[in-house]
């Protein structure tokens, strides 16, 4: 009997990239293959060569369908099989091959924020709700709107398979986090994605959207971040304190260039305020959520371990944060020297230029 396949990729739409995806029947027996998709409609390239081709990078259960559907992550390519502008994995691909022997893992705490009606989920539709404080971890009543959406997403990622290590309720009333982890800088990016992916299609059935914004209320309300956590095998190491320090160095070689490439209003989330370090400044500490990179108290109890980059965004893109990180850590440390700050430089994703070929 056929099955379906949800084949899902990341669009070109700006400034902050969505996600989309479509059904494929296939045969039985049969596996995923590449396919094609409107790029003039996505933002990928313009009406008059508008074909761009998916091809499957990552497969999971599909928790949402029948017990043979699957997910499908794609990667984007170009009709001569090159990678599309959009195509932030192929970098990330690219680090993680060339600094493979560093063995870098990765774990990523997503907050997003739930929202109705252009208002966060659970909000008065005029002014606002009590004060943050309770919100955090906490549990009980009307303070805790969305609660039944989490427990269906988590429920969710178990059954398809993913690396979703925990939830929880975040310091705005709203807003919410689950954490993927620990893999390799490219699997930890399928995996996000896609469960990104579970959590947009199951909020459509409660009639909630999940907004992905820095900062998605302005005042003083908590933004929403993508802490990401780093480590390479010298950091885990028995002994691998003075890797981390190195590590820590080596980030803030590049600190600014970072910061441009960690998700769209990056500038009015990270003030100095509400656990952020101010975006134009580069800091590092033990425990410190006010800093740049937290050190772990228990990483440095142990002397060995990982470290936090507080910096991303929640709409950051995984790709292209964890080639960054892996780049600037990795590449100091295969040099064994110190490097000079490169100028800040933004990745941006663009859509191809149009592109005639002729018929044979």
């Amino acid at each position: 009997m056929p099955y379906r396949a949800e084949y899902i990729w990341i669009d070109g739409a700006e400034p902050t990239h969505g996600l989309r995806s479509k059904t494929r029947i296939i045969a039985d027996g049969k596996k995923p293959d590449i396919w094609g998709f409107d790029g003039s409609s996505t933002n990928q390239a313009t009406g008059s060569f508008s074909d761009c081709v998916l091809r499957p990078v990552f497969t999971c259960t599909d928790p949402l369908r029948g017990p043979k559907d699957i997910l499908v992550m794609c990667e984007v390519l170009n009709p001569d099989m090159t990678p599309h502008p959009t195509n932030t994995r192929a970098r990330a691909a690219e680090m993680a091959k060339k600094y493979a022997s560093f063995e870098p893992m990765f774990g990523i705490e997503q907050e997003y924020t739930f929202y109705q009606d252009g208002r966060p989920y659970g909000w008065p539709d005029v002014g606002f709700p009590a004060a943050q404080g309770p919100y955090y971890c906490g549990v009980g009543g009307a303070k805790m709107p969305g609660r039944d959406i989490v427990e269906a997403h988590t429920s969710a990622c178990l059954e398809a398979g993913l690396g979703i290590e925990g939830t929880n309720a975040e310091v705005m009333m709203g807003q919410w986090e689950f954490q993927v982890g620990v893999l390799d800088p490219v699997a930890v990016g399928d995996q996000l994605w896609v469960a990104r992916w579970l959590l947009e299609r199951i909020a459509e059935d409660f009639e909630v959207d999940v907004n992905w914004d820095a900062k998605p209320m302005k005042g003083d309300w908590n933004g929403a971040g993508a802490h990401t956590n780093f480590s390479t095998k010298q950091m885990r190491a028995v002994g691998g304190w003075d890797h981390i320090i190195a590590a820590c160095e080596a980030m803030g070689t590049r600190y600014l260039e970072h910061v441009e490439n960690y998700g769209v209003g990056i500038k009015d989330r990270l003030t100095g305020a509400h656990e952020t370090a101010p975006w134009s400044k580069f800091s590092y500490g033990v425990s410190d959520r006010g800093s740049s990179i937290r050190i772990p108290g228990g990483v440095a109890r142990d002397k060995r371990g990982y470290l936090e980059d507080r910096r991303p965004n929640a709409n950051m893109d995984p790709y292209v944060v964890t080639a960054m990180i892996v780049e600037t850590v990795c590449s100091v440390a295969s040099a064994k020297t110190p490097v000079k700050r490169a100028p800040a430089k933004k990745v941006v994703a663009k859509r191809a230029p149009a592109k005639k070929v002729a018929a044979k």
